[in-house]
């Protein structure tokens, strides 16, 4: 929903756009000067102000410069009751977007409405893809919006970003915008999947070894911090990574020196460290799994990546993006097929998005797709639905580890509070569990307790 702002010192004025604009389903905030307006912007997310040129404590050209040299994504449009040529050119010349005089035509109010938020997010649009050329952030919600604005003013520092979300929400894309848009860009960008590193592998893999290090160490090898010396090291599924592990990476963070396994020679590195994870790492810390000194070092700027199913209205962006990418943008949908889609679960989040796309391109006969092509495309989908994996355990093996591994853990968690009546004590002891872990798992996979 886009949000819009009126300024204007006449009650009767303000009360009246609001109106008009509400009817057409947008969100209105009011202001009767320039000073009240500025704490909107800064505490609201403002995509476009009717600005009044005759306004108490500043005037409205004055507010309009202020405006657009301090929030230059807001797109304004001028209105006023004593208007004339040189005034509208001036308020061109500074930036607005048209020049509307009272009293207002409310067809004219609704089309350079309309008409300045499309120009608002191609120009927003615009900019993102000259700082984000390839892996484009897609979607407009306020999450993804808030993303980009951190994205765009911590890239190039070297700050270390913590990355967090489910499997699924695009942790990655976000670490490769952060090192596009930093002075890193030139040089490499490293990634590292730390649950797909088996334990005696880790130190070598991260630090590298020199020959004879081990049985296989035929010939020395560089480790991925020296990899990604100079440009940006990603560190993903971070909370899978063993204690022993942490340990090593935290000192080598704390030094920003390592050494090879097997080897004396102390080697520095300069690499900017980014990490993801899909667990909840306070949690994790709080129950012995991670070591707290770590988590302090990599999280300085945390971001948090939703799950597709809380921003539902980039659903349609997302698939238009990828059916476009599959050469199936002929592709068109009945209303309630799009509201399906969007009102899907979606647990596999953008990639079993992509993956519902690619088989739309494949599989769909017409160019129109109906609701219940939607719903036969979001069955075969469903094998990464919990209750189908129970009922159809071989389903697991489409599934990538982690997934896999997640899918069984909530059945498996599901099955003894089911069969405990919700009692957390009494599942955590069949489980063998203690029953503070077991309450923050249960949280994590938003099964319910008994009473």
């Amino acid at each position: 929903m886009k949000t819009i702002l009126i300024i204007d010192d006449e009650p009767g004025i303000r009360n009246m756009l609001a109106s008009i604009l509400e009817d057409e389903r947008y969100r209105t905030f009011k202001a009767a000067d320039a000073p009240d307006a500025f704490k909107i912007i800064e505490t609201e997310t403002i995509d476009l102000i009717f600005l009044d040129v005759l306004l108490p404590k500043m005037g409205g050209l004055e507010a309009l410069e202020q405006i657009r040299s301090t929030w230059s994504d807001i797109e304004v449009v001028m209105i006023s009751g004593h208007a004339n040529i040189d005034m509208a050119v001036k308020a061109l010349k500074l930036g607005a977007f048209d020049f509307l005089e009272k009293p207002l035509s409310l067809d004219r109010v609704l089309t350079v409405c309309r008409n300045a938020l499309v120009v608002g997010t191609l120009r927003s649009e615009n900019r993102i893809l000259k700082h984000f050329p390839t892996d484009e952030i897609i979607g407009e919600s306020p999450e993804i919006r808030s993303i980009r604005e951190t994205i765009r003013q911590v890239a190039d520092s070297d700050a270390r970003i913590l990355i967090t979300g489910e499997n699924g929400t695009g942790k990655e894309i976000v670490a490769r915008a952060l090192h596009r848009g930093s002075s890193r860009s030139s040089r490499a960008f490293v990634a590292v999947n730390c649950a797909a590193i088996p334990e005696p592998l880790i130190e070598s893999e991260l630090f590298g070894h020199e020959k004879g290090a081990f049985t296989d160490a035929v010939s020395a090898r560089r480790g991925r911090f020296e990899q990604a010396s100079g440009g940006t090291l990603f560190l993903d599924e971070i909370g899978d990574m063993s204690l022993a592990a942490q340990a090593k990476v935290l000192r080598a963070l704390q030094e920003s020196r390592i050494e090879h396994l097997g080897g004396e020679k102390t080697i520095e590195v300069d690499a900017r460290v980014i990490a993801a994870t899909n667990k909840d790492i306070e949690q994790e810390s709080a129950a012995g799994n991670f070591r707290q000194d770590l988590f302090f070092r990599l999280c300085v700027i945390p971001i948090h990546v939703p799950p597709l199913r809380e921003r539902a209205e980039d659903i349609p962006l997302l698939l238009f993006h990828f059916l476009k990418e599959f050469h199936a943008e002929h592709l068109t949908f009945d209303d309630s097929a799009l509201e399906n889609l969007c009102a899907y679960h979606w647990p596999g989040n953008i990639r079993e998005l992509r993956n519902c796309a690619e088989r739309m391109s494949v599989l769909c006969r017409g160019n129109r797709v109906s609701e219940k092509e939607v719903d036969s495309f979001l069955q075969k989908n469903s094998a990464n639905q919990p209750e189908v994996l129970v009922q159809n355990p071989e389903s697991l093996f489409n599934l990538r580890y982690n997934e896999a591994k997640e899918s069984f853990e909530k059945n498996y968690l599901q099955f003894f509070m089911e069969k405990n009546e919700g009692v957390v004590s009494k599942a955590a002891e069949a489980m063998g569990l203690y029953p503070s872990n077991l309450h923050a798992k249960l949280k994590k996979f938003g099964i319910k307790e008994g009473k």
